[in-house]
């Protein structure tokens, strides 16, 4: 009846039940009108989302402990990789220190064996027991002659035709990978060229003693077969791939904002590619000029079988010459250990290296202005 008190059964109150509470059920009790209650479009209330006492929000213990595993797994795995990353580079650090280390100490005996004079030149008596200055390579028999001069002159006179030729046909190749051909054309061009690179050195030189010496005597009337400009093409071969390769990577590396900027100016693309694009990435352009230079002066088999190999002061491409790599590649396994001409060999290669390590550190130096330039 209205307004008449009712009383509870004895032992049945709420304060007075006996039994213990049933956490569980009245969690998902809980949840189940908290899930009614966004059914309906109302907002759960904090009381409807509460978990019920007991339960532990993250999950049971072992299950915590099987989803951390992964994640210790992955961080234990991310710091071995970068770890070893950091090893390797050490390594070729301390590799390129170590031959550099190694050089410097079986050449440097060289400048105490041998009179610092006679790198450049030397004095005998000719036929008519006339002094004459002697500039040539000739470090065996009863006067020994260890002038670099003609070592040096031939490593220069095939190097620079060979990355002037190599730098007309790179770039250009490069600049049309990069900016005119299309995606098919640029799919069998660029293999094309990679495959190029990986062609061996001693195969280059055998089709430039066998196939190429003739041709260019045949054409230039040359009176030796065996040239630096023979030399000079077989390396052209061989530093081609490694020009266009960095200058179409060069230039696919310039924004495209700078291409879309000067269309709108109303530029056209021959325009576009040589007032903006190419000076846009000339840093590498520049590097990979230098690149291919330290490679062509590095260069061995080709030079050693198209040269002609005669340690000459010329200036003359057309005649025979000598090159340091050639020297060291003909020589180093007959000579006795320790003795001057020994000494002299590493003493070559020191400048040899000297002269690669700076060509290749001025490179990167423009490669990595380049990327200043283009904030990559």
């Amino acid at each position: 009846m209205a307004g008449t008190p009712q009383h509870r059964p004895a032992g049945r109150g709420r304060d007075t039940d006996p039994r213990p509470p049933y956490p569980l059920a009245e969690g998902s009790v809980r949840a189940q009108a908290g899930a009614s209650a966004s059914g309906t479009g109302a907002a759960p209330s904090g009381d409807d989302l509460e978990v019920g006492p007991g339960i532990d929000p993250a999950g049971p213990a072992p299950a915590r402990a099987r989803a951390a595993r992964p994640r210790r797994r992955r961080a234990i795995g991310e710091w071995l990789v970068e770890a070893f990353l950091h090893v390797n580079g050490f390594i070729a650090i301390a590799a390129i220190l170590l031959i550099f280390i190694f050089l410097f100490k079986e050449g440097i005996g060289a400048l105490w064996s041998i009179p610092f004079g006679h790198f450049f030149q030397t004095t005998e008596l000719d036929f008519d027991d006339v002094l004459q200055v002697v500039r040539t390579w000739q470090p065996v028999g009863t006067n020994p002659k260890y002038s670099l001069l003609p070592l040096l002159l031939g490593s220069l006179l095939v190097a620079l035709p060979a990355t002037i030729l190599a730098t007309l046909f790179g770039v250009a190749c490069g600049v049309y990978l990069a900016e005119i051909a299309g995606h098919r054309t640029r799919e069998w061009i660029k293999p094309g060229i990679e495959l190029l690179a990986g062609v061996p050195s001693v195969v280059i030189g055998f089709f430039c003693l066998a196939t190429l010496a003739t041709l260019v005597q045949t054409v230039f009337h040359t009176t030796f077969r065996l040239n630096a400009f023979v030399g000079a093409l077989g390396v052209t071969l061989v530093i081609v791939p490694v020009i266009a390769s960095m200058t179409d990577d060069a230039l696919r590396a310039v924004p495209s904002s700078l291409r879309e900027g000067a269309h709108a100016l109303g530029a056209n693309r021959w325009e576009t590619i040589a007032r903006v694009v190419v000076p846009a990435g000339a840093s590498g352009l520049i590097a990979s000029i230098l690149l291919g230079m330290g490679r062509a002066l590095g260069e061995t088999m080709i030079v050693l079988m198209a040269t002609g190999n005669a340690a000459q002061v010329t200036a003359n491409p057309f005649e025979s010459v000598r090159t340091m790599t050639a020297t060291i590649a003909a020589e180093l396994g007959e000579v006795a250990h320790g003795s001057a001409h020994y000494q002299a060999l590493f003493l070559v290669g020191t400048i040899l290296f000297v002269i690669t390590f700076a060509v290749n550190l001025v490179a990167e130096i423009a490669v990595a202005r380049m990327r200043r330039r283009l904030a990559l």
